[in-house]
């Protein structure tokens, strides 16, 4: 077993404001001159304080925020804004001269200040940028804001793992920890900075060695912070709900059967929403953090009772390089369930070379290719000499463009350049092999030995004839079979096949979304993906805006006016389909390869 250097606390973590690009601009719009506000809802930890904080950055407001410790005083949230003694019509009077006005978790506020706010909004003087928690109880005059449609409401999914992946990126964290804490937090900011603080201060990230990544790999640290965060939905005064949870809890990583438990019991902890009940009547806890928490506050002696060994999970780790397999040979890798798997990693136990591999694989198709890397890295520390673990790294490296890295094989030789050594590589008998002659720009080289009326075939079909549309259409068919890196390449070929340059755009500005979910992934096909439209000087300006520099940065390295770089950088956003410079890094090129 690797042994990794223990000097987390050096390890310091970012937070800057990453993604939600579309709810910003949104937003933004909606808070703009004659508009009357909007509301975010969500559930607890999504960043709707954040993204709201954000969108009026510089801008001149008022702000105020509901707390469950003054729900009982009348006008308590605007206290510092209003005389001590009001009535509502006075209080509307009073701000109504407020241009702009930040209302946070208006689940919390007193009905007196629920009221106001209310007529705030239907008086239409002033602009209100509204936060509130979902499905916990809240004021109907707050409510009413979005019923009423006084205010526009955005509801604010949790954070996407791409999201979490970029606001994680700064800490050097490898993929498959990051994997690991949004599949703990649920993209819950609030329990992921809760837990990554915990990891930091306990010494649970170590350096992976060769590398400068960190990785976690052990216990999920409870501290007080993360207890407090899951206590509302722990704290179980009944005895036989204790005992279940713990039952289920001590369990995992593998689900206990619905004919081993109380039914009573479990309908009330599925009313409760702390279980979830499979169709095959499987039983697990509802949250990931909730088996750890119980965990660490059982004693020495009911956890040596309850607890499972890690020799248990072999059949089940079977079934689940059984399933990939099947999902492989099937051609479809759509994300399957892999607990047991995950919790071997996670608990630092050996992965066996054939399972890592296989998630490998299945992970590299997907489109995940750091993720791939790293599966295949974990099955050589347990097998250092697996033959298909070196192939996987080979293939990953050259999908990543690692000219130094890539090994033997058609994707290493792609990296190189050296397309036709490449295509030579790809008469192998697996379907897989033969469709990456497709990839590559040569569908005639597998004429006929591609699976008929599969979606490979119908890719080489599309791009044989230069069928633009078809492209598109058969990329829409790769990403719902979970083919994210090929589907990107079928939308990238399809802007060179279209003759619409509007159709070529919207192919682009798809190929350029799914790319930007594949980890890095530099293949011919991608290359010059957003640049081709744009002239010298607007590809020069657009590449410096990319890096970061401001509008006065890059007329002093152009020598240009700033006037002349910013008419540049409008023209260039209208035909790359962007909206901002934000959006930049990922239109104007794929980022830079990273080392498998």
């Amino acid at each position: 077993m690797t042994t990794y250097e223990q000097d987390a606390k050096t390890l310091e973590l970012p937070w800057p404001f990453t993604g939600r690009e579309d709810e910003l601009e949104l937003v933004r719009r909606s808070l703009a001159a004659g508009r009357p506000g909007i509301v975010v809802t969500g559930p607890v930890g999504s960043g709707k304080t954040r993204l709201i904080t954000e969108a009026v950055r510089g801008t001149d407001c008022a702000r105020v925020t509901g707390t469950p410790e003054t729900r009982g005083l009348r006008f308590a949230a605007f206290a510092h804004l209003l005389p001590d003694t009001v009535s509502l019509h006075r209080a509307v009077h009073l701000l109504s001269g407020v241009r702009l006005l930040v209302v946070d978790d208006a689940q919390l506020l007193d009905e007196a200040s629920a009221a106001l706010l209310h007529q705030l909004a239907a008086h239409g003087r002033t602009r209100l940028a509204v936060t509130a928690t979902d499905d916990v109880p809240t004021p109907g005059a707050v409510s009413r804001l979005w019923t009423g449609e006084l205010l526009a409401r955005l509801t604010l999914e949790p954070l996407s793992r791409e999201d979490t992946a970029q606001l994680l990126a700064p800490a050097g964290l490898e993929p498959l920890t990051v994997g690991r804490l949004h599949r703990m937090c649920r993209g819950d900011l609030r329990l992921l900075r809760d837990l990554l603080g915990a990891l930091r201060q306990s010494g649970g990230l170590a350096r992976i060695p060769g590398s400068d990544e960190w990785a976690w790999r052990g216990p999920v640290p409870v501290t007080a912070s993360v207890r407090d965060r899951l206590a509302p939905a722990l704290e179980r005064p009944d005895t036989d709900e204790r005992e279940t949870l713990d039952r289920l809890a001590f369990a995992e990583p593998m689900p206990i059967t619905l004919d081993e438990l109380d039914v009573d019991v479990l309908e009330r902890l599925e009313a409760h929403g702390l279980i979830d009940v499979g169709d095959d009547g499987s039983v697990t806890l509802a949250h990931p953090l909730h088996g750890p928490a119980l965990r660490a506050t059982a004693g020495r002696l009911r956890a040596r009772r309850l607890a499972r060994t890690p020799d248990r999970c072999g059949p089940a780790l079977r079934a689940e390089q059984a399933s990939l397999e099947r999902g492989l040979e099937q051609q479809d890798v759509r994300a399957v369930p892999t607990p047991v798997g995950d919790w071997l990693l996670s608990e630092g136990l050996p992965v066996p070379a054939g399972y890592a591999v296989v998630r490998a694989r299945y992970a590299r198709l997907r489109g995940e290719l750091r993720e791939a890397a790293a599966w295949a890295r974990e099955g050589l520390r347990a097998a250092p000499d697996d033959a298909d673990c070196v192939t996987e790294l080979d293939l990953i490296a050259g999908q990543l463009g690692d000219m130094t890295g890539a090994g033997a094989g058609a994707w290493a030789a792609a990296a190189r350049g050296d397309l036709e050594t490449a295509l030579a590589e790809t008469a192998g008998d697996d379907v897989f092999a033969r469709y990456d002659a497709v990839r590559l720009g040569a569908p005639e080289r597998v004429a006929g030995r591609l699976p008929d009326d599969g979606v490979f075939a119908r890719h080489a079909e599309a791009l044989a004839r230069g069928d633009g549309p078809a492209l598109d259409r058969v990329a829409e068919a790769l990403e719902g079979r979970g083919f994210l890196l090929f589907a990107a390449e079928a939308h990238a070929q399809a802007v060179r096949a279209h003759h619409d340059p509007r159709a070529a755009r919207l192919s682009r500005t798809r190929a350029v979304a799914l790319a930007r979910r594949c980890q890095g992934a530099r293949t011919p096909a991608l290359s010059g993906l957003a640049l081709g439209e744009l002239t010298v000087r607007q590809r020069q300006i657009v590449t410096l805006a990319a890096a970061g520099l401001s509008n006065r940065q890059i007329a002093e390295k152009l020598t240009l006016s700033v006037r002349t770089v910013g008419n540049h950088l409008y023209s260039a956003y209208a035909r790359l389909g962007a909206s901002d410079r934000g959006a930049l890094p990922w239109l104007t090129d794929l980022p830079e390869a990273e080392p498998a």
